[in-house]
């Protein structure tokens, strides 16, 4: 069975130190005893490190030593339309399950009205849905999750491959839109429940974003980042393994 993993905010002279929430979960859940081993991860490196001193809100970690640190093969940026907020932190979790680097929230047309100024409120809850999937998932680093941005900025995100995921079958298939190559990143961009209006088709195309298509169902917003991601890290995988 794989260790749990934790993440740290630093690692000094081989001791760590986890507090808060993170620390209770330990002490009282997990009922963490000195000697116990786990992961650790202070957001560069992973870590096997042993409790050294366990109380309630502390928990101090001994370094043993420094582990190999897994990382996607791709790094994908997500930018997904602002929607109801508990499909979207359905999309957060899986997201980073998923291995996404980053993950930015998008005002578009047809977002409802004030999810961007309540969106702000929530950032403290997102960025412990990140950490906990990040956790489960067993990543070496967290995702970067960014405040939401207009549609307009978001179109100026860089990456190697930017795509923008249609809600009907008139664009390419995902699956043969992506290259046959894993060096350069991939941006993944997402509608909200009612799809792109014209005019945001016209301005991604200006822009260089190639509209791509899961098929010929309509798929809820969630489903349809999820399905996406799921497609862009397995092919990158497929061309790794090929490749080593």
């Amino acid at each position: 069975m794989a260790r749990r993993r934790f993440f740290v905010e630093s690692v000094h002279s081989g001791m760590a130190e986890l507090t808060g929430e993170q620390a209770l979960h330990l002490t009282r859940v997990l009922r963490v005893e000195v000697g116990q081993r786990y992961e650790i991860s202070d957001n560069q490196r992973v870590y096997l490190s042993e409790v050294d001193t366990a109380r309630k809100e502390r928990v101090l970690f001994r370094i043993i030593e420094e582990i190999p640190a897994v990382f996607p093969v791709v790094s994908v940026v997500l930018l997904v339309s602002l929607i109801k907020f508990e499909r979207l932190e359905l999309i957060l979790e899986k997201a980073t399950e998923l291995g996404v680097e980053r993950i930015v929230p998008v005002v578009a047309s047809r977002s409802e009205k004030g999810l961007d100024r309540a969106a702000a409120k929530r950032m403290e809850r997102w960025s412990k849905i990140v950490l906990e999937a990040s956790q489960q998932s067993r990543r070496a680093r967290l995702p970067e999750l960014e405040r939401p941005l207009m549609l307009r900025e978001a179109f100026a995100c860089e990456a190697g491959h930017r795509y923008l995921l249609e809600e009907n079958a008139n664009g390419q298939p995902l699956l043969s839109a992506l290259p046959d190559t894993v060096s350069a990143g991939v941006a993944l961009l997402i509608g909200p429940e009612g799809g792109w209006t014209d005019a945001e088709r016209e301005q991604a195309a200006v822009r260089g974003w190639v509209p791509v298509s899961l098929g010929p169902q309509i798929l809820r917003t969630e489903t349809a980042a999820i399905a996406a991601i799921a497609v862009i890290m397995c092919k990158a995988q497929q061309i790794s393994a090929g490749r080593a």
